[in-house]
């Protein structure tokens, strides 16, 4: 594709927009600004003076069989554990950072800041959205960074990428390149900015490199990358080595001022949760976050702990917590059937569970966005009402008038209530007891699977299980490697799974993924339970056109109610803090609210060997 001189370019922007207003800035914010202005040096959060250097051994839960992190095929080290966290991944640097799990933000919700992309242009009718690349911004082979390969990494994406890419982009029209540093895309529609804080999470692709390559394939061969950081080590499945780009093109934008700044660092991949934390207390881990009440509480009793060569930290945070619960596949019977989905969450004793089983460290999950401003609260009110109101039809006849409320047990086991109100609901849905079990009219018992991947969560379900087989259900739980978890969830084989969704302060395309009709039958995606249901569509998009903090509010707040009442998942549980042990050579400055910030870490050379 050619491309129009630069003082032409500049010419034609405000004609293409229809006359609107053009913007030109360093950053966006999907409401209002960006906190830091274009003149700023360094998040407040970071130390820009930090030392580089040192060495850092880390760990992921699971494993990996390709490096090609952009297709639906295969699985790559950033969708393992806590492997995003690191700040170190396989993942081209993207036009922009602050939106997304390349780089969060540590400091504010919903901002974005130019990294590959210097600058963004846009009209105040959101059309179309230019930007502006850097001059110094290079591949790791030296070749330049150019609005070619913007183009080439949005139509490569679009076409073969996996599913969360072509959702990402479904709102590009097309890209003109406009220079050779200059790219415009310009959308179906007017958009929101929260589309085009998405469009900026674009990963930046080599367009020389894949020329020689097959997009679609998985492989070991490490990536052309762009980033802090270059792979140079890899043991197929087990290990990954990352070493840090010492002339690195980004090194000094004050996006990156104070980050990355260990040498090399690497990674271990685990399949077992326990023989990773025994390889950390032995001194093969430098850092271990901790996802497991039980060992939280009694498992941090060792040598390497007690003469204080690790540091063991709670660290409160204001993230949304993920979503972890048990999701129906409501696409198979009998789980199409809400009353029967409202029956098996009865049945599931939260509070046995989290005295028995975690020390009564975790809180009941009571919304899809846990520790947020997004959960449902009471009854609906004021901006909230008034978007659920021309839904009224579609709706749960309760919905409107009485709270969503979970049942609380005594710790002892279901309640009678409870117990009784599961049996109405599945007699009511055609399930009656005999033979001490549940049948259908056709003499079909009531069966379910529970699919697992991680061995741990076998004894936290076993009582659930228990209760569903005492109710006259046939339920087991199966517990499957990662290759073929993977394998069941993008062709949706499953009758209930254990899942985790991420949430952030700044839904929107994650949530379209998560719950929208179209995404339902799309092999790979994340709409997991199977939602097709019109109401939960408009809320998504009355989230997507927000165009203030209150209406997305009220849009997200509209949309936990409705998901709640049809009862797609079984809610676990969360916690509002980082639970983390580290070694004590490893520093940092001020934790962010909405990060752990590990990518601000250091490595302190007094303690360096």
């Amino acid at each position: 594709m050619g491309y129009l001189p630069r003082f032409l370019a500049l010419f034609l922007l405000p004609a293409l927009s229809c006359q609107a207003a053009v913007n030109l800035s360093h950053g966006i914010a999907r409401f209002g600004q960006p906190l830091y202005p274009s003149t700023f040096s360094h998040f407040s959060w970071v130390n820009p003076d930090a030392p580089k250097g040192g060495q850092l051994k880390l760990m992921a839960l699971g494993t990996f069989d390709s490096l090609n992190p952009y297709i639906l095929k295969g699985t790559s080290p950033i969708s393992t554990g806590d492997f995003f966290q690191y700040g170190i991944s396989e993942l081209n640097a993207p036009l922009m950072v602050g939106h997304g799990v390349y780089d969060p933000s540590g400091d504010e919700p919903a901002s974005a800041y130019g990294l590959v992309a210097e600058s963004i242009q846009y009209a105040d009718n959101l059309r179309w959205v230019v930007f502006n690349l850097r001059e110094q911004a290079r591949f790791h082979d030296g070749t330049p960074i150019t609005a070619k390969d913007v183009e080439f990494s949005w139509r490569m994406l679009a076409e073969q990428g996996h599913p969360q890419y072509r959702t990402m982009l479904k709102e590009v029209a097309r890209a003109e390149i406009l220079a050779p540093l200059r790219i415009r895309f310009v959308f179906k529609q007017s958009v929101s900015r929260q589309h085009i804080l998405s469009l900026g999470e674009l990963p930046v692709l080599p367009a020389h490199w894949w020329a020689q390559r097959d997009f679609a394939q998985t492989r070991f061969e490490p990536p052309l990358g762009s980033g802090p950081y270059r792979i140079t080590q890899v043991k197929p499945g087990r290990s990954l080595r990352f070493e840090r780009v010492a002339d690195w093109w980004g090194k000094d934008l004050p996006v990156n001022v104070g980050k990355y700044n260990i040498d090399r660092i690497d990674v271990d991949f685990y399949r077992d949760r326990h023989v990773a934390f025994e390889a950390f207390k032995a001194g093969g881990i430098d850092l271990y976050i901790e996802h497991q009440a039980k060992n939280w509480a009694t498992g941090y009793r060792f040598p390497a702990l007690e003469r204080g060569e690790l540091i063991r930290a709670e660290i409160p945070h204001q993230i949304p917590a993920p979503l972890q619960a048990l999701f129906f596949n409501s696409r198979r019977a009998p789980f199409d059937d809400v009353r029967v989905r409202e029956a098996l969450a009865l049945l599931f004793d939260f509070e046995w569970t989290n005295r028995s089983l975690f020390n009564n460290t975790y809180q009941r999950t009571h919304s899809y966005f846990p520790n947020s401003p997004f959960s449902a609260r009471a009854l609906p009110q004021g901006a909230e009402w008034l978007l659920l109101k021309p839904l009224k039809k579609q709706l749960p006849d309760s919905l409107l008038r009485q709270p969503f409320q979970l049942p609380v047990t005594d710790g002892r086991g279901v309640s009678r209530d409870s117990l009784g109100r599961a049996l109405q609901l599945l007699q009511q849905a055609g399930w009656k007891l005999r033979h001490q079990g549940l049948y259908n009219t056709q003499g079909q018992p009531l069966k379910l699977e529970i699919l697992l991947v991680n061995p741990g969560m076998e004894r936290i379900l076993q009582s659930y299980v228990k209760t569903l087989r005492n109710t006259g259900i046939q339920a087991r739980l199966r517990t499957v490697d990662r290759a073929q978890f993977k394998q069941r969830l993008d062709a949706f084989d499953y009758d209930i799974t254990l899942l985790v969704l991420p949430q952030s302060l700044n839904p929107g395309s994650e949530q379209w993924l998560y719950f929208h009709s179209s995404q339902a039958n799309v092999r790979g995606s994340k709409n997991y339970a199977g939602v097709q249901d019109p109401a939960v569509d408009s809320l998504l998009q009355s989230a997507m056109q927000a165009t203030t903090t209150n209406q997305l509010q009220a849009a997200m707040q509209a949309l936990d109610r409705v998901l709640l009442w049809q009862h797609y998942i079984v809610p676990n549980w969360y916690i509002s803090q980082h639970r983390i042990a580290y070694s004590k050579r490893l520093r940092h400055a001020q934790i962010p609210p909405y990060s752990l910030g590990l990518r601000a870490w250091w490595l302190d050379p007094a303690e360096t060997p």
